[in-house]
């Protein structure tokens, strides 16, 4: 599968998020402020994570497709990996 810029640019947001939060704690910022943020940054991978399940979901549908396979169990094995990253 190729990784969009995209997708490589929300997971350096996250990176940045993960330095900040690592930051606030070092200098004993408010527990609410860190949960504030590791609140975000699990949203954003979360919101990256199904953008790259549904990036391949749409590639591996059209390969299937072409070759005549079944779509079905493609898509299902989509839904198991969104299941398991929960």
């Amino acid at each position: 599968m190729k990784y969009d810029d995209d997708m490589k640019r929300r997971l350096r947001r996250a990176e940045g998020q993960v330095r900040g939060v690592l930051k606030m704690m070092e200098e004993g910022k408010n527990c609410k402020d860190v949960v504030s943020q590791l609140s975000a940054i699990r949203s954003a991978v979360d919101k990256t994570m199904a953008l790259v399940v549904a990036v391949n979901l749409e590639q591996c549908i059209l390969d299937e497709r072409e070759n005549g396979g079944d779509t079905n169990k493609v898509v299902q094995e989509a839904v198991e990996l969104l299941i398991k990253s929960r």
